[in-house]
């Protein structure tokens, strides 16, 4: 069995208009990116998501399951908190998109500021790429990422994974997992993101991977 799970409430989840993204932004790209990376933690409410993802994972995974993890704090912290005692492996392929020099920036000013990608971000947000040297499109540079991380648990030992990661992280994911196109999840996600602390449950039989269900938080 495989287990997506996207990380608990962050604050930056809940502080998304308040925060973070201020306008005019107050630092630069990497600085942003390395704040998304390695500060941003959970709330309150993603602390006791992480209560119940310890129950529901106990309930749905064996005793002993694999733990992987995106480099992402509030990916890091979910997991340690979700499944204490348990090794954690830190996998940039779990990673989130990587939003380069706009990582934090809000529309007006990234479209004010990178006015060449305007329309791409606006209608065909699976072929946009973040500009800088970092930026990484959700149909290339992510769906790369998750295409390899899936082809990783074909070859290794059999038993149960659990992955933490991120929302556009799941998307490409579920492209791999589910064999469809990233602009139909896209479209879905438009009127439903997966939610903090979901938990998506995926079984491989005779090499191919197949849904069987999602578990979501009552917090």
């Amino acid at each position: 069995m495989l287990f997506l799970v996207r990380h608990a409430e962050s604050i930056e989840n809940a502080t998304k208009y308040t925060g973070f993204y201020e306008d005019p932004r107050p630092w630069t790209g990497p600085a942003a990116h390395a704040l998304s990376r390695d500060v941003v933690g959970l709330t309150p409410r993603g602390f006791l998501q992480c209560l119940w993802l310890r129950k529901t994972l106990r309930d749905l995974a064996g005793p002993d399951p694999a733990v992987r993890t995106s480099q992402y704090r509030r990916a890091r912290d979910t997991a340690a908190l979700a499944l204490p005692g348990l090794p954690l492996e830190v996998t940039e392929l779990l990673n989130e998109q990587h939003y380069g020099a706009a990582t934090y920036m809000t529309k007006r000013e990234l479209y004010a500021t990178y006015p060449e990608g305007a329309e791409d971000r606006q209608t065909r947000k699976h072929l946009w790429t973040p500009p800088g040297d970092d930026g990484e499109s959700l149909a290339s540079g992510v769906l790369r990422r998750a295409t390899a991380f899936i082809d990783g648990l074909h070859t290794a030992p059999a038993t149960d994974v659990v992955a933490f990661t991120h929302h556009t992280a799941i998307l490409a994911l579920r492209a791999v997992l589910e064999r469809r196109p990233v602009t139909e999840l896209v479209d879905e996600a438009r009127a439903r993101k997966t939610p903090n602390a979901a938990v998506l449950l995926y079984e491989q039989v005779d090499g191919l991977f197949h849904a069987r269900g999602t578990a979501e938080p009552d917090c």
